[in-house]
C-alpha cells in the first residue's frame, strides 16, 4: 500500500486521533518520519482504556502498526508504555517475535508523560521545536485507540464507535465501547448508581477535562466521563471565573516560581515561563509583551495550578485566555523561537501520577473501570460535524434519507478534514449546520 492510499482510507473512514484533540490522522502521516511511536502513556489520572484496547487488540494493532511503518519507510518503531502496565506488556511480548523492529519503550508512572512532545523527548531524546510538531523532527505519534480505528478502516469499518472509561463516583466504574453520537446520559447508567448526591461531570480527564453536562454529545476524542461532587476541587477550580482568576493571582501570587520549575515543557527547553507570566499579569506590567506571546508555548497540561501552587492560583486558566487572545487578534507561535537547555534536574522534577493523584484528592476514585462488552443500544445520534480539528464534515444526506449502519452522512470539506459516518440505521431527521440527527426506524 502507498502512502496516499493509506491517506485516503484514514480521511474517508473518519479516523482522528482519539486520545487528544482530534488530529485527522491521514495529514499526520508523512514521509519525513524515521520514528513511528504508538503512545500508550495513558496521561490523565483514572483514565484506563488505553492500555485496556491494547491489552484486548494487541495483534490487530500491532499489524496495522506495522503496516503504517512500513508505509511511511520509518527506520524505528516503538511501543511506549508505562512499566506498570504489566497485563498490556504481558499481551504484546509475545506478538514481538513477529515483529522484529518494535520495541516497547518502557515509561515512568509520571504525568504527563502521554503529551506528545514530552513522549517524543522520553523515547527518542529530541526536542520537539516549541510551537512545532513531532513531525518537525521526525517523529509520528499515535495513539492507541487510533490505531485500532485505523485497523478497522482497513477491514472497511468507518469510525463509528468510541471507547469510553465512565468513573468517579459511580458504583461500577466501567470502559465501555459505545456508538458516537450519544448523550452522556445514554451511557452513565451503565456504570451503576451515582454515588455522591449533587454530582458534576468532568467530561475527558480531570487536568485537561472540561465540566459537562449529562447532555452532552459523546464524539470521536471523548476518552472518559468522571462523575465528581459538585464542590470537589478538581470540578471548583475549573468553573472558577476568569476576572476572580486574576484577583486572585494579584493578592496572592509570591513569585515562588514553582509553576515554571515543575512545567513539563520548560524544563525541555520552550519558553513558556508561567511565573513570568503571573508577574506580569497579575501587576497589570504592559511594556513587556514576551511573557504574554510566550503563553502561546503552553500545552494547558495544568500541573501548575492543579499541583504546583502552594496558593492555590491558576496560571493555566489565566494563560488559556491570554492564548485565546493573542489567537483571536492573529498572533501565532514562532516556530523559531530560541530555545534553552533541557534542565539536568528534569528528570527529578517530573511528577509521579501517584502523587498527583493523592493532590487531587483521587485516589477513592481510583479503582478498576473493566472493559466491557455490554450492548449500548442507540435510538437517536447526534453526529457533530466538527469533532476534530480543521474544517468541519459537510453533509451529503438531506431530512428523511434513510440510512445504514457505517454509511457516510458528511464527506471530507476540501481542506484539513475528515468524514463522518451513522453507528445506526435510520432516518435523517435532522440537518444542520453543526450537526445531523438520525433516529431509528
Amino acid at each position: 500500500m502507498n502512502i496516499n492510499e493509506l491517506k485516503s482510507i484514514l480521511q474517508n473512514s473518519g479516523v482522528v486521533g482519539a486520545g487528544g484533540a482530534g488530529f485527522p490522522t491521514y495529514a499526520k502521516l508523512d514521509k519525513k518520519a524515521d520514528v513511528l511511536i504508538l503512545n500508550c502513556a495513558e496521561c490523565e489520572p483514572l483514565l484506563k482504556l488505553h492500555r485496556q484496547v491494547l491489552e484486548k487488540y494487541a495483534k490487530e494493532i500491532l499489524h496495522t502498526l506495522d503496516l503504517i511503518a512500513k508505509t511511511l519507510e520509518v527506520k524505528e518503531v516503538y511501543i511506549a508504555i508505562k512499566r506498570s502496565y504489566k497485563k498490556t506488556i504481558d499481551a504484546v511480548s509475545p506478538l514481538l517475535n513477529f515483529f522484529k523492529h518494535i520495541k516497547i519503550c518502557d515509561l515512568a508512572e509520571v504525568y504527563p508523560a502521554g503529551d506528545e512532545v514530552i513522549l517524543t523527548y522520553e523515547v527518542t531524546g529530541r526536542v520537539v521545536p516549541a510551537g512545532s510538531i513531532p513531525l518537525s523532527v521526525g517523529v509520528t505519534v499515535l495513539n492507541v485507540e487510533t490505531v485500532y480505528n485505523a485497523y478497522r478502516a482497513l477491514n472497511s469499518l468507518p469510525v463509528t464507535y468510541k471507547f469510553v472509561t465512565i468513573a468517579g463516583a459511580v458504583e461500577n466504574p466501567v470502559t465501555l465501547q459505545v456508538p458516537i453520537g450519544l448523550q452522556i446520559k445514554d451511557i452513565l447508567r451503565l456504570a451503576g448508581k451515582i454515588t455522591v448526591e449533587d454530582p458534576a461531570f468532568c467530561i475527558g480527564g480531570p487536568m485537561m477535562g472540561r465540566v459537562g453536562s449529562p447532555s452532552d454529545i459523546i464524539t470521536k476524542t471523548t476518552n472518559a466521563v468522571l462523575v465528581l461532587p459538585s464542590d470537589h476541587q478538581i470540578i471548583t477550580k475549573k468553573q472558577a471565573k476568569s476576572f476572580i482568576n486574576m484577583k486572585r493571582a494579584m493578592a496572592a501570587c509570591c513569585q515562588c516560581s514553582y509553576c515554571t520549575s515543575l512545567c513539563p515543557r520548560n524544563l525541555i527547553g520552550h519558553p513558556i515561563d508561567p511565573s513570568e507570566f503571573m508577574r506580569v499579569a497579575s501587576n497589570g506590567i504592559t511594556n513587556d509583551a514576551l511573557p504574554y506571546i510566550n503563553a502561546l508555548y503552553c500545552c494547558g497540561c495544568g500541573l501548575c495550578e492543579m499541583y504546583s501552587c502552594g496558593q492555590g492560583l491558576s496560571p493555566r486558566s489565566l494563560l488559556d485566555n491570554c492564548k485565546t487572545t493573542l489567537r483571536a487578534n492573529g498572533i501565532k507561535p514562532d516556530p523559531n523561537v530560541e530555545l534553552h537547555s533541557v534542565f539536568p534536574e528534569r528528570k527529578r522534577r517530573r511528577v509521579p501520577m501517584s502523587r498527583l493523584m493523592s493532590r487531587l484528592g483521587l485516589n477513592v476514585y481510583n479503582k478498576t473501570a473493566p472493559m466491557s462488552d455490554m450492548s449500548v443500544p442507540a435510538k437517536q445520534v447526534t453526529l457533530l460535524l466538527s469533532q476534530h480539528i480543521g474544517a468541519p464534515a459537510v453533509p451529503i444526506v438531506a431530512v428523511g434519507d434513510k440510512v445504514e449502519e457505517n454509511q457516510m452522512v458528511a464527506k471530507p470539506a476540501d481542506a484539513l478534514s475528515v468524514a463522518i459516518h451513522t453507528p445506526i440505521s435510520g432516518t435523517v431527521k435532522a440537518v444542520g449546520e453543526k450537526a445531523i440527527i438520525i433516529t431509528t426506524n
